[in-house]
Parts: C-alpha cells; sequence; structure tokens
C-alpha cells in the first residue's frame, strides 16, 4: 500500500508514525509518508488515487473543504460537514470520508469532557465544521476571525448555533480550537479559556500548546490533538485495510 497525508504545514505530522506502525503491527506491505502541498498538489494528489498510483490518502489543514470538492463521491458525514480528511479508491472513483466526526465523538466521551454545556467553536474551516457536525446536539457557538465565515459554516452544515466576535467568551462553555494556532507555540485568547467547563484543542506539536497547557494549570478537563489523531487514524486505517485498526501500536507510536 501507498498512503500519504497532505496538508500545509505538514513536516510536524505524526500520521507517519502512527499509521507505518499500524502497516507493521497488521503485518500489510506498504508505506506512508508526508507530503507537503498546495491547491495544485492536491488535485495531483487526488488524481494519483483516483489512478491507482496512491491507495488513499488523510488530508489536514488547510485542504479539507478542497478534499471535499475534489472527491467523486463522498459520505453523509463528509456531505453534513462540506469536509473531508480521508480518501480511498472505490471502483474507480475516489470517495471522501470524514473520520474526524466520529473520532471527536470518541475522544470527546474519552476525556469526560462536560456535556450539555454550550460548545465553543473557534475556526470556521473544514476542521471547525466536522466538530459542528459531531456536537450537532448540543448548544453550538462559532467564533471566527471573521463573522460572515463562521456563519458559513453554520450554514454550511445546516446546523442551528449563533455566532460571537472572536475572542468572546462563554461562561461555562466546552472551548473547541479547530485553528491552527498553537501549532507554533502561540495562544488562544486566554479570556475565552478562563470560563471555560473544558477544552478540546484539535491542534498538537512535538510539546503540549501553551492553551493545553494553561487549560490543565486551571483543572480545566482537557482532550489533546494527538487523542484525536488516534482516533480518527483508526477510522481511516480501517477504510484502507478492511482490518480492525491496531489501536494500542498507533498510540505507542504517537
Amino acid at each position: 500500500m501507498r498512503l500519504v497525508v497532505l496538508g500545509d504545514p505538514v513536516g510536524h505530522s505524526r500520521s507517519p508514525a502512527i499509521h507505518n506502525a499500524a502497516l507493521e503491527a497488521c503485518g500489510i506491505e506498504g508505506t506512508y509518508t508526508a507530503r507537503q502541498v498546495d491547491e495544485a498538489g492536491m488535485v495531483s494528489a487526488v488524481d494519483e488515487v483516483r489512478y491507482g498510483r496512491l491507495s488513499g490518502a488523510n488530508v489536514t489543514m488547510p485542504h479539507k473543504q478542497l478534499a471535499f470538492e475534489l472527491a467523486d463521491r463522498v459520505t453523509d458525514v463528509a456531505l453534513r460537514s462540506g469536509a473531508v480528511n480521508t480518501l480511498v479508491r472505490r471502483d474507480g472513483e475516489v470517495w471522501g470520508y470524514n473520520t474526524d466526526v466520529e473520532g471527536i465523538q470518541a475522544v470527546w466521551e474519552l476525556a469526560a469532557l462536560p456535556m450539555g454545556r454550550p460548545v465553543l467553536i473557534l475556526g470556521s474551516g473544514g476542521a471547525a465544521a466536522g466538530v459542528v457536525v459531531a456536537v450537532a446536539d448540543q448548544s453550538i457557538v462559532v467564533s471566527g476571525r471573521r463573522d460572515q465565515a463562521a456563519t458559513d459554516v453554520l450554514e454550511r452544515t445546516r446546523t442551528e448555533g449563533s455566532i460571537v466576535p472572536w475572542g468572546t467568551p462563554i461562561d461555562g462553555a466546552v472551548v473547541v480550537n479547530a485553528t491552527p494556532i498553537g501549532m507554533r507555540g502561540d495562544s488562544l485568547p486566554a479570556e475565552v479559556l478562563e470560563v471555560a467547563s473544558g477544552f478540546f484543542d484539535l491542534t498538537y506539536g512535538p510539546v503540549e500548546t501553551p492553551s493545553v497547557r494553561y487549560a490543565r494549570d486551571r483543572r480545566i478537563p482537557v482532550a489533546d490533538g494527538k487523542d484525536l489523531l488516534v482516533a480518527q487514524a483508526a477510522a481511516s486505517f480501517e477504510i484502507w485495510t478492511g482490518v480492525p485498526a491496531p489501536v494500542d501500536a498507533m498510540r505507542r507510536a504517537i
């Protein structure tokens, strides 16, 4: 098998380590590499999946919406979110999946993040759309740097919710960071986390992000991006291979 993760940036990605460990644990011959691509590179990579030169691909920021547009067919969950993070070839066509949604739901439960509280989603791209779909049964508030982009997320996912300006705190909310903030050591607005009842950071890096450390120091329940990475990776692995993912080996690899 020949698998890749596509994004920009992508050099920090732990996905190659996770999936190569999974392939080895299952005795499947193959490789998984990281490839930094722009929009033209995405078009080329999707064609590689379509014509069998790639067995499949993961897609990360900022190309999840573009992957949705480039896929020949998408699942109902991907259609609802308008974003794709997993590509695979089926009968000569490229199918798009969004395994972030089930990954978010699994990690939310695993980390015992509060339920029944408002969910403040920071971001307005494909990752934010996946979060909206995953927590659609809760009270949703979206905050982006542009109000219209935040509104578009709710409209695209056909979900009810409200919009607040960037940096607006919501008392008692579970805050979900669906932006790249934190990947380069930068922090979310502190006032947003000060009144939070939980924090789910979709980003990750070699060390904990400043916002994750800030939340842990205040004993706020936290879910880290690495937890999500393993959960969505396990779902992607099963889509590509048809065999149960060796989750323990994947966790050790990260």
